[in-house]
């Protein structure tokens, strides 16, 4: 996604083989007149309003924060920066001068994790085969956001090929480290975005879900992410890993900038199919749900089949606590939760699809691309060590689409089978969502892979469609993060967003990583 101009532009190669910096002008980022950590989208819409701030200056002072930090600290969140985003933020603020009108994410700098297709910018999904790449077109909630008046701010680190839930390590650019712990993980994928949005170098971010990637990096990293239904928001221009399995969507520091997020990105885009099913299930707004007495009545299951296994006791505190907090904010708990047959049903769900997947969207991309294929991938000898044994199995174990296996959320037996044990649970409860915890553990040290455990949102989603949010529940040792998975039904994305947006009211648990404060020249606060 692209990368940001300056005048007098000064490139700086630091991360790895292509992470572009520019250094901000002095006289630009001092005139900010408010600390970035923990803005939100209203707060610089305000800002903008009040003409307190452009939105050339509040680009500047983000890329100050990223050159900062990012490297020095060894966070190592960023790829590469937009070289056109200040260009860009000139624009607008010509736009907002002559409309005195501001669009729904109008100045808004998004971090756009680097399997997004961005027309112009590198997207290389982490592989330092595609180094230099730079697609004609944009996916299409690039495109979204970009009509929506965001800003590619910059690309972010992730799992290489979006293989590991674990770890964020990839060919082009190294490890990402955790910034409430640099000696601990992120999780995986979308580990950039994660560490990015959490470090305050963007306002929001835009992460991918396969089995974890978007709630695991958001629950070790105090964030709100949002995996949404199966075809609420479209998949075309993401580098896939199991198409079937794939949502992009937003990671954030708000539910409400999540929501703002999603307004823009959901729905039916003619290039993705699978989008067809949100025709007539997307409300006129989903502000509308941000309701503080949102668990007022609210009827809520306790999956103890994810809760309690082998939990770490800080943790489980934590959820015990969540738990207490939502019934004090009026929720209704049914504790335990039993989805009959859950462990036969969830068993044997994944497909080995990634080598028919990249393969058709490598061909789409004519010979451009460095590669055609998973064997021309695997060939070149540039990916991270730690996934040569992922390629491989792929290679090995590759499958196609069926007739009715290994295919849609709306087709495959296997997955309706899933689904309507879970929904039907819930229809007897009378349940608006199941909660557990999104990681069983906190973020392993880096290099502790036996520190890797308990990872539950592989589990149900990622198979049945549904939607699932993670929100932050609080911290275990070392501050480190931990969060609180919310389930819901197809397409009921707003009973969640009433459900966490008034358990985040109510709890306010999300802090800034300490090692990453504002810096002195940042001026005041917004008002």
């Amino acid at each position: 996604m692209n990368r940001f101009l300056l005048s007098t532009a000064v490139f700086l190669l630091l991360i790895g083989l292509s992470a572009h910096r520019v250094l901000p002008d002095p006289a630009v980022s001092d005139a900010l007149p408010f600390v970035l950590p923990e803005t939100t989208i209203a707060d610089i819409h305000r800002a903008l309003s009040a003409k307190t701030c452009t939105c050339e200056q509040l680009v500047m002072a983000y890329q100050q924060r990223i050159t900062t930090y990012d490297q020095p600290t060894k966070l190592n969140a960023i790829i590469l920066i937009n070289p056109k985003a200040l260009a860009t933020a000139r624009q607008l603020d010509a736009e907002f001068r002559q409309t005195k009108k501001l669009r729904p994410l109008h100045c808004i700098p998004v971090i756009v994790k680097d399997n997004y297709q961005t027309a112009g910018l590198q997207t290389t999904a982490g592989s330092a085969l595609f180094k230099g790449f730079e697609p004609t077109e944009d996916a299409y909630q690039v495109r979204k956001l970009k009509e929506a008046g965001g800003i590619v701010l910059a690309k972010s680190n992730m799992a290489e090929w979006a293989f590991s839930p674990m770890v964020t390590i990839s060919s082009i650019a190294g490890e990402t480290r955790n910034p409430y712990n640099l000696d601990h993980t992120t999780a995986g994928s979308s580990g950039g975005t994660a560490a990015a949005v959490a470090a305050n170098f963007g306002t929001v971010g835009l992460g991918t879900d396969t089995g974890n990637s978007i709630r695991g990096p958001s629950s070790h990293n105090a964030l709100v992410g949002f995996r949404t239904t199966l075809g609420l928001t479209s998949r075309a221009g993401i580098v896939p890993l199991y198409l079937r399995n794939d949502v992009g969507g937003p990671m954030c520091r708000t539910v409400e900038d999540a929501t703002r997020l999603l307004e823009v990105i959901a729905g039916y885009d003619p290039a993705d199919s699978l989008t067809a099913n949100s025709r007539g299930k997307i409300p006129a707004n989903y502000r509308q749900f941000l309701k503080k007495d949102g668990l007022r009545g609210a009827r809520i299951g306790v999956l103890r089949t994810l809760s309690d296994r082998s939990p770490d006791p800080q943790v489980a505190a934590l959820f015990t606590q969540a738990i207490a907090d939502l019934k004090k904010a009026g929720a209704i708990i049914v504790d335990p939760l039993v989805v009959p047959d859950f462990d036969t049903l969830s068993k044997n769900q994944w497909c080995s699809l990634f080598r028919y997947d990249i393969g058709q969207y490598l061909t789409s991309l004519g010979n451009r691309a460095p590669a055609q294929n998973l064997e021309q991938i695997i060939a070149s000898g540039k990916f991270a060590p730690y996934i040569e044994s992922n390629l491989n199995s792929q290679l090995k174990n590759a499958v196609g689409p069926g007739a009715e296996t290994c295919t849609g959320p709306y087709t495959d037996r296997k997955r309706i089978a899933f689904r309507n044990a879970v929904v039907a649970v819930m229809d007897q409860y009378k349940l608006g969502a199941i909660i557990y915890p999104t990681w069983n553990h906190p973020p392993a040290k880096i290099g502790d892979f036996k520190g890797y455990k308990g990872d539950n949102s592989q589990v149900i989603a990622p198979h049945t469609g549904q939607p699932a949010f993670t929100i932050p529940m609080g911290y275990t040792y070392d501050n480190l993060p931990a969060g609180l998975q919310f389930l819901g039904r197809p397409f009921d994305e707003p009973t969640l967003i009433r459900y966490t947006y008034a358990y985040e009211q109510a709890t306010h648990h999300r802090k800034a990583p300490a090692k990453f404060p504002a810096l002195a020249n940042s001026g005041g606060k917004v008002k």
